[in-house]
């Protein structure tokens, strides 16, 4: 690629970066096909990802679906399906920063919709709440559903100060944002939990 091509790449790079997805300036090289297995993994949640359309959502749903497999299959107790959902929580985190900054650098993109592993531990937050032992919520599909979709309308407006994380420097952003919208919804489920 000669000099005039590179400041067209990077002309088009910042015209894009205006409607919103990419770095205004290159911050990453992208070496064709390059990916990184156990980031891309992690990041994508086994494939969940790469669902179409919102890949968020099926993120979630993926989320949703295993917790409720474990919750209403094995009947643990409380207690320990908390501690399991917990760490859960802890884990997708702890991966999930270094795979979304990963996966964020090979595919050049920002914040790559592909990437779930953060709804995941968004979503496993909110489900948090249906395990807490001596609450008034019930371990049934419907609260299920409704901690889905309380998560997914936290994720999608993202109501102060959530948008302000997304500002933080690569899967710190990518991630801590819907680790925010999940407590929201934590703390709404649990408020509504004594009506509904």
């Amino acid at each position: 690629m000669n000099s005039k091509q590179t400041r067209e790449a990077i002309a088009r790079a910042q015209a894009e970066a205006a409607e919103g997805g990419w770095p205004a300036a290159p911050s990453c090289q992208f070496q064709s096909g390059r990916k990184t297995l156990w980031a891309w993994t992690v990041a994508t949640f086994f494939g969940a990802g790469l669902g179409k359309p919102g890949p968020g959502t099926w993120g979630s749903v993926a989320a949703t679906l295993i917790w409720a497999g474990v919750a209403l299959l094995l009947h643990p107790a409380s207690i320990t399906l908390l501690g399991l959902t917990l760490a859960g929580v802890v884990l997708s985190v702890a991966l999930g920063v270094p795979a979304a900054t990963i996966a964020a650098r090979e595919s050049g993109r920002k914040d790559p919709g592909f990437v779930v592993i953060d709804e995941v531990a968004g979503q496993w937050i909110t489900l948090s709440a249906l395990a807490l032992p001596g609450m008034a919520l019930r371990l049934d599909w419907p609260h299920i559903l409704i901690a889905l979709l309380l998560f997914r309308v936290f994720d999608i407006f993202k109501p102060f100060p959530i948008r302000r994380l997304e500002k933080l420097p690569e899967g710190w952003g990518i991630v801590f944002d819907d680790v925010a919208a999940g407590l929201y919804a934590w703390a709404v489920l649990l408020l509504i939990g004594h009506w509904i």
